[in-house]
């Protein structure tokens, strides 16, 4: 991480933390940056972790997060009995991460001393507190390179105990790298697209285009489902509903069927850039997977993407079908795509879509009706409704 960057990134990172566990304790909890570390406490009692979990579990560039005790004791006699009696609290859920349920379980004390003026080495201070759990009778043995459990002790300001960390959601800070208008549609690979530009620090603002009568209600009730999801990792998603029908047809009755495909992409880019520009948006995202269909060959994309000047991100232009699946499912969209409500997007597709188009050709063709579709783009834009979907219990800010 380049210097300068962390800072911004660990505020960043500390605001969400922040407002994701306000309401919380009222005024005795508190959230403090410390050398890396993110450290949330009641300073009146104990810390309800089931209560706190939930709301930073999914927070964008938290590596791990772990539980852990605080104290000010700095005498090895005392760390020994609070390592030792923490270690023993902890033990009966730990007791079982053996590979092998009669093998005798292992441990090892790993200690951090960023302290250096505490008068023990790092070492020093794993043999005793070690030796202080190793005679508590609780049938372990010391391994010290590949043990089931490590007792971790950090030397600060304060002292800190904490048993094997679990993983979190990783990436960058939400918002750290800008804003993004992600074209959401009902299928898998779009909200895919959407959360893992969000994982790189993507503040996502999503735009569905629409068209009834010839898709459901349902069909965008789909995408707000879609969205919502998405906003449980983001806090919040503002979904753009764009009225898509008059321009639909109006391309369907000047353009080939050949290259209706291509148009109709590329108007929903043109819209999407103006939403981008009235947002201070720096780019698209698009759920685009490379030859996955006729209008995503190499071809294809070129003379779709000529339509605007704005970089457009393509998180999933190299994965197959299956990677994309298990994503979806993994953060809890694939359920909802799989609906059997479609979208403008597969209700004009083509029969037979040109699928090595010529991008200057595309363009040459399009600037022939461009002045009479550019009215209906802009009042498409005009009469969007805008959903704001705010999750309850929010994840992210």
């Amino acid at each position: 991480m380049r210097k300068g960057n962390r800072a911004f990134f660990e505020h960043q990172l500390l605001d969400a933390i922040r407002a994701n566990l306000k309401g919380l304790y009222a005024n005795s909890l508190r959230v403090v940056r410390e050398q890396g570390r993110f450290l949330i406490e009641n300073t009146e009692g104990d810390l309800d972790t089931d209560a706190v979990l939930p709301r930073i579990k999914h927070i964008f560039g938290i590596a791990g997060f772990c539980h852990a005790v605080k104290t000010s004791a700095r005498e090895i006699d005392e760390l020994c009995v609070i390592g030792r009696d923490f270690f023993m609290s902890c033990f009966p859920s730990l007791a079982n991460l053996t590979e092998q349920p009669s093998k005798q379980p292992s441990f090892r004390v790993e200690t951090k001393r960023s302290d250096k003026n505490y008068p023990l080495l790092s070492t020093e201070i794993s043999a005793r507190i070690g030796d202080a759990i190793f005679t508590a009778g609780l049938g372990l043995k010391v391994e010290l390179y590949k043990p089931d459990i490590t007792l971790w002790v950090e030397i600060r300001n304060h002292v800190y105990f904490y048993i094997n960390s679990e993983t979190g959601e990783g990436g960058l800070p939400y918002g750290a790298s800008g804003k993004g208008i992600l074209l959401l549609s009902g299928g898998f690979d779009s909200p895919v697209a959407g959360f893992l530009a969000a994982r790189r620090g993507v503040q996502i603002v999503a735009v569905y285009f629409h068209s009834p009568p010839f898709v459901s209600e349902r069909a965008a009730d789909k995408v707000r489902d879609l969205a919502r999801e998405l906003a449980k990792y983001t806090g919040r998603v503002i979904l753009h509903i764009i009225p898509f029908t008059e321009i639909q047809l109006f391309l369907k009755e000047n353009v080939s069927e050949q290259k209706l495909t291509i148009m109709l992409k590329r108007a929903m880019l043109h819209i999407a850039q103006k939403l981008a520009d009235a947002e201070n948006a720096l780019c698209l995202i698009t759920g685009d997977s490379v030859g996955q269909v006729a209008s995503q060959t190499i071809h294809s994309l070129a003379a779709v993407e000529s339509a605007v000047s704005l970089p457009i991100l393509r998180p999933l232009a190299t994965m197959d079908k299956q990677s994309i699946l298990d994503i979806a499912a993994k953060i809890g969209t694939h359920d909802i795509s799989v609906r059997p409500y479609e979208d403008c997007c597969t209700v004009f597709v083509a029969k037979h879509p040109e699928n090595k188009p010529n991008a200057a050709a595309i363009e040459k063709a399009e600037a022939r009706y461009f002045a009479a579709l550019a009215p209906l783009m802009d009042n498409a834009l005009k009469n969007a409704e805008i959903c704001d979907l705010i999750i309850a219990t929010p994840i992210n800010s």
